[in-house]
């Protein structure tokens, strides 16, 4: 298992690197270049050459690339163009922001979707499963962003329940606090959901219809034993695998969530990022999103390695 996890980190560790040279070459193929931006439409040739050399934008393309690699390892991610300050603060306050509702999302999907899921696969054909498969359905085909708006309508502009935008404080109270958190992470949770739900329900089925099932039914095993000691451990390896990678996709695919409700995270404040060019800001958001999505990804395999030893001893899968 050793061996397999430092693989699997290796090959991490490669993307990642891969990841900060296209970020480093995009961004730095932005028509403007990061003085120009710092000194404004009022910069001369001389203020702007002089600040060039100060900032080492006139070293060879490699060594620029070495400079900033080297700082980013040791936490160095520069200041902010826009706001002068340094990027690494607001980062992290940010992740943890978008880290919370990504971590409550996980928590709901990981209960009601895997029970959804298995109520669905026991309850074949029957009203259970008919309407966990409508409700699978709406959740995939409908966009994220779309709940989010419907949300917002039903309980904030017609019935004033809940606040449409920003964070709470803890100082004003918990109550405060988690109403700023409920449409948000309901709207992440949907898709979710549905997803898990569905392939929690596909894989408890197929279980349910194995032969080692039918031989604990055959013994006389009550139906609730069969299920939850036979049929259920079998079912969550496909699951876990992927409630691990939609862990990476919350944090990742928080952005538009964060846009509706102006949620102060991650993703806003890369979007922040994008729209005022701040070429520092942009490049640690985007790695620390690819960095996200890389472990999260680690974490599936090493489960599924756990859970299936073929895996991680090269063996295929059927």
């Amino acid at each position: 298992m050793a061996s397999y996890a430092l693989r699997r980190l290796g090959t991490v560790l490669v993307i990642l690197a891969v990841m900060s040279l296209l970020v480093f070459l995009a961004t730095h193929a932005l028509p403007a270049s990061t003085a120009a931006m710092i000194l404004g439409q009022y910069s001369t040739p001389e203020t702007l050459a002089a600040l060039e050399h100060k900032l080492g934008l006139d070293l060879p393309l490699w060594l620029q690339y070495w400079n900033w690699l080297r700082a980013m390892l040791h936490g160095d991610m520069g200041q902010s163009l826009v706001m002068e300050r340094p990027v690494a603060p607001m980062l992290w306050d940010a992740f943890g922001r978008s880290a919370i509702l990504a971590l409550c999302a996980m928590a709901i999907v990981a209960t009601v979707g895997v029970a959804m899921g298995v109520v669905a696969g026991v309850w074949r054909g029957r009203w259970p499963d008919h309407a966990v498969s409508i409700f699978a359905y709406l959740g995939i085909a409908v966009p994220e962003f779309y709940w989010g708006l419907v949300l917002i309508l039903v309980f904030c502009s017609t019935f004033h329940l809940l606040p449409s935008s920003g964070i709470g404080n803890l100082s004003d109270g918990v109550g405060s606090y988690v109403s700023y958190l409920i449409l948000p992470v309901i709207t992440l949770t949907l898709t979710l959901l549905a997803h898990v739900s569905r392939l929690t329900r596909s894989s408890m089925a197929e279980q349910l219809d194995s032969m080692y099932v039918k031989v604990a039914r055959a013994r006389g095993l009550p139906e609730h034993v069969v299920i939850v000691r036979h049929a259920l451990p079998n079912a969550m390896v496909p699951t876990i695998t992927v409630l691990a990678q939609d862990f990476g996709f919350l944090i990742g695919g928080i952005v538009a969530i964060e846009t509706v409700f102006a949620y102060p995270g991650l993703g806003r404040l890369l979007i922040f990022a994008l729209q005022r060019q701040d070429l520092p800001l942009m490049q640690a958001a985007i790695l620390t999103l690819t960095a996200v999505f890389c472990l999260a990804n680690l974490g599936a395999d090493l489960l599924y390695g756990i859970a299936n030893p073929r895996i991680r001893h090269g063996g295929a899968v059927e």
